[in-house]
């Protein structure tokens, strides 16, 4: 066998979506070409160390009753000491060191705060360790829905109206708050962290009774959260990838969000296959209407300096088409809605991690 590239592939972390990152690890285990690749597990805990993990795709299988997780087993994984070292060691639980050997690339499959952010991309940055995805800035612009929708509007683009409220003038004047988000957005509202993801801490306010105690569960997340205006539409989504060789990034076919008997698209809905929606992929869209939204897709991906990958979530309301949000990693087990895009597209689930290694190594 010719000489694999060896990836070390990231997940776990100490965000909220742990198990999600978790769940799509083992969808990458399975799924990537182990005759062109060599795989480092590595785990963070939800305290944030680094683990040694081990290479069973079936240990992190989604399953409600029993959420994968990295478990603290007692080793612990050391990144290069400078950027002349691409070596990675480990201690082992009685504390004796071995080398994991050099590594040429990390996937971090890292969703939510201390991984999608650019934290851990400044942690490769720093030891000049090539990485699937976005960079340092891009990421946290992504992570965090104000300063997204801040870009995108700059850009010429159209997002839902919002209001971002911090922790301290919610503590202050959450009367005045509350006043101010009635007077400038119409019901139904969305209630969600600035910096969180897969629907985590979202509360969708129909009656400005609730809104305090939606306030409280996106304030549990993190310490601001954004009111964001209910719009009326289909809700579709799309892949992007970069191409290689500096080539314009492209993007898939559409996917649909389908609410048959729920209010939003939760996180059970999500991944832990709750009742009342279907995903629809392809989307039935006009050959006009896929043509803009992929032009828009790629247009959101560039304004914010994506790289490698992201799915970018829009409403197609009556007037068009208005983005949601943007996700620099977004899931990627094998069900989720970004690789059914691309195996839609005629990518396969395989080629797709393939991809994203040539391109991160280019």
């Amino acid at each position: 066998m010719a000489e694999r590239t060896v990836v070390a592939l990231l997940f776990g972390g100490r965000s909220s979506e742990h198990s999600i990152s978790c769940a799509t690890a083992g969808g990458v285990l399975a799924a990537i070409d182990r005759s062109l690749y060599e795989v480092i597990p590595i785990g963070i805990t939800r305290d944030g160390a680094f683990v040694l993990e081990d290479d069973d795709a079936s240990k992190f299988t989604l399953d409600a009753s029993a959420m994968p997780s990295v478990l603290d087993n007692g080793t612990r994984v050391a990144w290069p000491s400078s950027a002349l070292s691409r070596e990675l060691t480990v201690l082992d639980a009685a504390g004796a060191a071995r080398s994991l050997g050099d590594i040429d690339v990390v996937f971090p499959i890292l969703h939510g705060p201390w991984g999608e952010d650019g934290t851990v991309q400044g942690l490769l940055e720093l030891v000049s360790l090539p990485y699937v995805g976005s960079g340092v800035l891009a990421s946290s612009l992504g992570m965090d829905k104000h300063f997204t929708k801040t870009v995108l509007a700059a850009s010429g683009i159209a997002v839902a109206p919002w209001q971002t409220v911090t922790a301290a003038a919610w503590a202050a004047t959450p009367t005045a708050v509350q006043d101010a988000a009635a007077s400038a957005l119409a019901l139904p509202v969305f209630v969600k962290p600035a910096r969180a993801g897969s629907s985590v801490g979202v509360s969708k306010v129909k009656d400005w009774s609730t809104f305090a105690a939606a306030m409280e569960v996106a304030f549990a997340e993190d310490d601001r959260v954004l009111v964001e205006e209910g719009i009326v539409g289909r809700e579709v989504e799309c892949g992007v990838l970069g191409s290689l060789g500096g080539a314009e990034p492209r993007a898939s076919v559409a996917g649909e969000v389908v609410m048959t008997d729920r209010e939003f698209y939760d996180f059970d809905a999500k991944y832990l296959g709750a009742a009342g929606i279907e995903l629809v992929c392809p989307a039935v869209l006009t050959d006009a209407e896929l043509a803009e939204m992929r032009e828009l897709a790629v247009r959101a991906f560039t304004a914010i300096g994506c790289e490698g990958l992201a799915r970018v979530d829009f409403f197609l309301t009556p007037t068009g088409f208005v983005v949601n949000e943007i996700n620099t990693m977004p899931g990627f087990t094998p069900i989720s809605m970004f690789p059914a895009c691309w195996i839609a597209t005629g990518v396969s689930y395989p080629a797709l991690i393939t991809h994203l290694l040539t391109l991160a190594l280019e």
